[in-house]
């Protein structure tokens, strides 16, 4: 299976330089051919770099993850992280994500079920630069979902697309069988066609008070 014939992209966390040049493409290509693609931490990152060299003008930008010294880092180290500590310095836990106003189109949002906020699990010590964030959502990437500051940039989404999300947490982490994360759903669900039928199901209140579960499962049988 080649990226050209997927159904789907989904790109990982994950740490160092390999392939990175590769996964920027992965998501260059899955939003100029409206392949859906899921970014988790790292490919969210990878999927702001792509955003700002192709879209947004800022040519040279990239992680300073990859390239410390580099001009235009869209990507940098959390400014509480200590770079001397590696170990046990990451920024952890379940911690809230608040949809912004305004977001209220998110294909993202309305998998959960329309809500303000979501908590999700972390791991990571790099984020979006905020210096370059005005500069990104003048150029259409929207940054649906933020930190309890407003400060910390968690979700990305793009609107003309059939789905394209980047998150900065990890929902595997509080993804279950019978309990899928909206973000893999409507990720799967997308990359399968039919994301709208999914949707509707999120929508129709009957379904949970049922007891019946999103991917048509009946949860009162476990």
């Amino acid at each position: 299976m080649v990226v050209c014939t997927a159904s789907g992209i989904l790109c990982p966390g994950g740490f160092g330089t390999r392939g990175i040049e590769g996964k920027i493409l992965a998501a260059k290509w899955a939003r100029e051919q409206k392949t859906p693609y899921l970014g988790v931490c790292l490919g969210m990152q990878v999927a702001v770099i792509e955003y700002a060299r192709h879209i947004a003008g800022i040519t040279k930008a990239t992680s300073e993850e990859f390239d410390a010294q580099a001009e235009e880092k869209a990507i940098i180290f959390m400014p509480e992280i200590d770079k001397t500590t590696m170990g046990g310095n990451m920024r952890l836990g379940s911690r809230p994500t608040f949809f912004q106003d305004g977001s209220e189109w998110s294909k993202l949002r309305a998998l959960y079920g329309g809500a303000s906020s979501v908590d999700e699990r972390h791991r990571h010590r790099y984020e979006v630069n905020p210096e370059y964030i005005e500069r990104l959502e003048a150029a259409g990437l929207d940054f649906i979902g933020r930190d309890d500051k407003g400060e910390r940039m968690e979700i990305i989404e793009l609107k003309d697309h059939p789905f394209f999300v980047g998150i900065q947490y990890h929902p595997e982490y509080l993804s279950r069988v019978l309990k899928p994360s909206p973000c893999f759903l409507g990720f799967v669900a997308a990359s399968a066609g039919c994301l709208d039928e999914v949707l509707k199901e999120v929508k129709t209140p009957s379904a949970q008070s049922s007891g019946e579960g999103i991917n048509g499962t009946n949860q009162a049988s476990f």
